[in-house]
């Protein structure tokens, strides 16, 4: 049978993607794909697209629900975009998490016999978040914030979200009336008008500081000073009020420029026994407590350690300078020259003396120190979305590392880089998945890799 647009047929899911959506398959074999479904559904399900091979269609009527199906308990889900997992169970997610590692471990890096642990879970599955970036839209009342809706550059409205401290919504309250008050507009991509782009929040919960940063077309706000004083009237934690200035036309949050209008250019927060400073540009994981549990992991694997620890992707040293103790040397490598700077500043304020910090493209930094002789005992990779690739892992090997430790935001491009490393002789021997990221589809891993002479 034929699939057409407006078709309403039963569907059995059977399955998740790797983005959260659902699937279930027709009599003829066509794949039907379905958001907020729960594997064990049974459904009626509108047609909204359909290609050769596949579909898309969404719910018309629950025939009856799959055992892992709970009520969510978020008004703006799944409109907003953010969560994909709040209609199943804790259980059955971290369950689809571990899944899809395994499955692109073994489809994607064609490795059999790894062993992958259960997923470690995050003890707090709500408000865990210590970071927002909140994008501005307007509206005939004033402006709005909120989050993209899937696939979309399309603003929901958001009063408070589930995954962040409940203050951040004050935040975004003031921040409403400040526009509405002084007659400012957000940002209007098409038009290219308009101030405000984003509302940025970052949050150390072990300390309690607080940086609020406000992301403009332009160099500033007119009448700052009135929201200064609303903010910090109602936070006392207030640390550093930032502008940061973004006039491209581009899709990337943050601008070059910053200009601190009240208090520190930095907050600072305690990880693993250790005080890191945070600016505006730096890379900090947005769930502390699973953060801890993720490094603790990646020390565990780097062990036994060794005279010199090379850090790829440091970011603000965090990774690094939690196990730099355990060894004679480390260096760190990060492109972004923000970061650079906290990480050597991290390094000061911790009395950690035996670290270095190289600004630069990983790839390029790590074949330049393997031309000059460096040999670590110890490769950390903690890559962006995209993985490392083929060139960084060839370059890695090169150095003959005795291991090496990949921490993962990806599972499909962490399974091609250890393909990569498998035939260059570098074996995968375990794999942790560590659930940073609750109700959402992404899940970060750690990877132990050794050398084949050392397996």
């Amino acid at each position: 049978m034929e699939l057409k647009k407006n078709d309403i047929i039963k569907l059995n899911i059977t399955s998740m993607t790797a983005q959260g959506s659902a699937v279930g398959k027709t009599a003829d074999g066509i794949v039907v794909f379905v958001p907020c479904a729960a594997v064990g559904d049974e459904l009626e399900v509108k047609i909204l697209k359909t290609k050769k091979t596949y579909a898309y269609g969404k719910i018309e009527r629950i025939i009856s629900p799959s055992k892992s199906r709970i009520e969510p308990d978020c008004p703006h889900f799944p409109k907003c975009g953010g969560c994909v997992y709040r209609h199943i169970d804790y259980n059955s997610e971290k369950e689809i998490k571990f899944n899809r590692v395994k499955d692109a471990v073994e489809r994607i890096g064609g490795l059999k016999n790894v062993r992958i642990n259960e997923v470690v879970s995050n003890d707090k599955t709500d408000r865990y978040r210590n970071k927002a970036q909140l994008p501005a839209g307007n509206t005939s009342d004033g402006i709005e914030l909120g989050f993209y809706a899937l696939h979309s550059h399309r603003i929901v409205g958001c009063e408070d979200c589930l995954l962040q401290p409940e203050f951040f919504s004050k935040i975004m309250d003031i921040t409403r009336n400040f526009m509405r008050f002084t007659e400012q507009s957000a940002y209007d991509e098409k038009t290219r008008k308009g101030k405000l782009r984003h509302l940025y929040i970052r949050y150390a919960e072990a300390t309690d500081e607080l940086m609020i940063c406000y992301v403009i077309n332009g160099k500033g706000l007119k009448r700052e000073d009135i929201l200064i004083s609303a903010l910090k009237k109602e936070f006392p934690n207030l640390k550093s009020v930032v502008f940061n200035s973004n006039t491209e036309n581009t899709n990337v949050i943050m601008g070059k420029k910053n200009r601190t209008a009240y208090g520190s250019d930095y907050i600072t927060d305690e990880l693993c026994g250790k005080r890191f400073k945070l600016s505006p540009l730096s890379f900090y994981q947005v769930n502390r407590a699973q953060a801890e549990k993720l490094y603790e992991i990646a020390k565990n694997y780097a062990a036994p350690y060794g005279k010199l620890l090379l850090d790829l992707y440091c970011g603000t040293g965090t990774i690094g300078l939690t196990m730099a103790d355990k060894f004679d040397r480390l260096i760190g490598v990060e492109i972004v020259e923000d970061a650079v700077k906290d990480a050597r500043e991290n390094a000061r304020i911790n009395g950690v003396n035996n670290a270095e910090f190289i600004c630069g493209d990983a790839s390029f930094a790590a074949d330049e120190l393997r031309k000059n002789g460096l040999k670590p005992d110890v490769v950390v990779l903690d890559p962006p979305r995209k993985g490392c690739g083929e060139e960084l892992c060839k370059t890695v090997a090169e150095m003959s590392p005795e291991r090496v430790v990949y921490v993962s935001c990806d599972p499909e491009t962490l399974a091609r880089d250890l393909k990569t490393f498998d035939e260059l002789g570098y074996k995968t021997q375990e794999i942790t998945p560590v659930d940073l990221f609750s109700r959402t589809a992404h899940i970060e891993s750690v990877a132990l890799l050794k050398a084949e002479k050392n397996v």
